[in-house]
């Protein structure tokens, strides 16, 4: 049964507004019909509210229903199940009554189920009268069997019996836990960028000057302006000098190179310090209330480790790792080697540690940072993380954590089961039709219930051979695939200018910003066309509410190899403000060639009405990125340009 984790130790997870499925499987010996329904607790212990339930695959007894949180806290649930003595009753009747065969007792066993109706209390006005008077035609023999037992059987009364059961030999499941957050937890636009960046300028007479938190303070409207709701900072703390790390991750820094900011700590401080360059703690107070003026919140790195210069090294040499020759163990990821960095060791005082980390955690959430992006944070331990979270989410619910770990799925599948609200994924990796739609399908799958993909086509540490070799139009393509694929997406600030060449022999920036300053020019033609993309896509999430879900993806058949189609929608009994909303997008994922396929259509998938001709099946299809509007039907042709529009974000309607 799910949504679970666990048979129940984690919680499931959702956000206020979600729908999140339930399934179950639902039988009873003989051929007795059945019914469901999904029961939400609320954190008071309260039941919230009874969904029925739908067998969505008959014959293995799978029935599925949803659940609508509409409140932050600790929820519950659990599915009630029973034999339906009214569904089994007009089953039979249906077969013997016009076969002749035992009618009026028939009539005699369904005029007492009514009977019971009835009586049973706070039936809507007129129901139990209509009940009544359909139990009186049933013993009637000078009424027509046919007429008696389609009063029975069709209009509003078999509606009437569904929505509100007769229910015997109830069954009910324990209760699950469901941790409902807000919306942030799910959904998200992000931008990535290096402080320091923003404002730097290069001279030949004082070289580079950094940027500080005010020149980012200054620059970030242009960010708020295309859609981005959350402004994510790389690291603002001092960064040491000893084995600091020049251009290109060199081994030798020249005296110019600001270093890498995630080698943490000098004698200006630590994790709970700011960079002198950068600016005070009043200077990133105002950074975050620009930001919140600009409908923006603040990310902060959370990268827990250490640069030879960390007062931690010098406070507290026993949190880190000592070799055999007495050095501290640096951090390595054969064969990278982070001379510039030492990873804490957990084991030696982990209680030490946890209350130090607590007490950044805390001081950077009282300056206003909302959401953290944890550091590998699968290179911790699990109880480290699940106290902090758990800490953290009794202090102050609406901080969000994002899990940065590309690593082995049952490690990322716990992160998030712990407590991670968000995690990064293997999307940027994922070319092929094939794999674009596997994924897909697997993000947005049981996993679903705790793990919250977000999705990132490049960061400051990745760029994938598909975007080095690609060029501008595979800038273009990952990001209407970015944009789609998951109700979180980000780019690392770079992005417009599709920055695509490689330092030789790796899937990272040639110069890259983590060990060097950088001065982009945003303004330039091309840099100008991709950031209005971006604005659309941002705009398209902001509009459409089934671009902000997860679990309401539909794969559609194309028939050209490099052609992708999928859906995503909420239906109106679902949708916050009561409107169906449905997005359908057709992808061409080859940035070199002009791709020509059939998209084959489920349109039950779509909300489209289906009656069978191919007039009927028609409907409007608004493609949200050009403009243009189309009739569409179950079997439509594409040509999708790669060096043009590469892509179609259209929105369904009705003719």
């Amino acid at each position: 049964m799910g949504p679970t984790w666990e048979g129940g130790r984690w919680p499931a997870k959702a956000v206020v507004g979600e729908a999140a499925p339930v399934t179950a499987t639902v039988f009873k010996e003989g051929h007795d019909a059945v019914g469901a329904a999904a029961v939400l607790i609320s954190p008071s212990g309260k039941v919230h509210s009874s969904t029925p339930m739908v067998e969505t695959n008959h014959g293995l007894a799978r029935w599925e229903g949803w659940l609508v949180p509409d409140a932050l806290g600790d929820w519950s649930f659990r599915v009630e199940a029973w034999a339906d003595p009214y569904a089994s009753w007009a089953a039979t009747a249906v077969i013997k009554v016009p076969a002749g065969q035992d009618v009026e007792l028939v009539f005699e066993e369904g005029a007492a189920l009514f009977d019971r109706a009835a009586r049973r209390v706070g039936l809507p006005g007129g129901a139990a009268a209509d009940f009544r008077a359909v139990a009186a035609a049933l013993r009637d023999p000078a009424l027509d069997p046919a007429h008696r037992l389609e009063l029975a059987t069709a209009g509003e009364i078999p509606a009437r019996l569904e929505a509100r059961p007769l229910r015997d030999h109830i069954t009910r499941s324990a209760n699950y836990p469901l941790r409902v957050q807000r919306e942030r937890a799910l959904v998200g636009n992000w931008y990535e960028l290096f402080p320091r960046s923003i404002g730097a300028r290069f001279s030949q007479a004082d070289g580079w000057v950094s940027g500080t938190l005010r020149t980012c303070a200054d620059g970030i409207a242009r960010v708020a302006d295309m859609g981005f709701d959350v402004l994510y900072l790389t690291p603002v703390h001092p960064i040491g000098t000893t084995f600091r790390k020049g251009r290109n991750n060199a081994l030798t820094a020249l005296p110019s190179d600001p270093g890498s900011p995630y080698a943490i700590g000098s004698p200006a401080g630590g994790h709970d310090a700011i960079h002198p360059d950068l600016g005070t703690f009043e200077d990133f107070d105002f950074l975050v209330a620009r930001a919140r003026e600009l409908g923006m919140e603040v990310a902060l790195d959370l990268a827990l480790q250490c640069s030879p210069d960390h007062p931690w090294v010098r406070d507290h040499p026993e949190w880190f790792t000592r070799r055999p020759d007495g050095s501290i163990a640096y951090a390595e990821n054969p064969p990278k080697k982070y001379q510039d960095i030492y990873p804490l060791n957990f084991d030696n005082d982990p209680e030490g540690i946890y209350l130090e980390i607590l007490r950044v955690v805390r001081l950077w959430i009282a300056h206003g940072v909302t959401i953290f992006r944890v550091d590998n944070p699968h290179t911790k331990p699990l109880p480290f993380w699940e106290r902090l979270l758990t800490q953290i989410a009794a202090e102050a619910p609406d901080v969000v954590f994002l899990a940065e770990a590309f690593t082995r799925p049952p490690m990322m599948l716990t992160l998030a089961a712990i407590g991670f609200h968000q995690s990064y994924t293997y999307f940027a990796w994922r070319d092929t039709k094939s794999e674009v739609l596997s994924y897909l399908t697997e993000l947005a799958g049981g996993q679903a219930s705790v793990m919250r993909p977000a999705i990132w086509p490049t960061t400051h540490d990745i760029l994938t051979p598909y975007m080095q070799q690609g060029g501008v139009n595979a800038f273009k393509i990952r990001a209407v695939l970015a944009a789609t694929y998951a109700p979180t997406w980000g780019i690392y600030s770079g992005y417009e200018l599709a920055e695509h060449v490689a330092r030789p022999g790796s899937e990272e920036q040639l110069d890259n910003e983590k060990y060097e300053y950088k001065d982009r020019d945003f303004a330039t033609p091309s840099a100008l066309a991709m950031a209005g993309l971006l604005t659309q896509l941002n705009g398209a999430r902001r509009d459409h509410v089934a671009l902000r879900r997860l679990r309401n993806v539909t794969v559609h058949h194309t028939s050209d190899d490099s052609t992708v189609a999928y859906s995503r929608r909420v239906p109106a009994v679902l949708a916050p403000d009561g409107v169906e909303d449905t997005v359908l997008a057709v992808i061409n994922l080859d940035p070199h060639n002009v791709r020509e396929s059939w998209v084959h259509l489920d349109l039950a998938a779509l909300g489209v009405p289906h009656p069978g001709s191919d007039e009927a099946d028609a409907f409007r299809a608004h493609d949200i990125l050009s403009g243009h509007t189309y009739t569409w039907a179950a079997r439509s042709f594409v040509r999708l340009d790669p060096h043009g529009a590469p892509a179609h974000l259209f929105h369904v309607r009705p003719l």
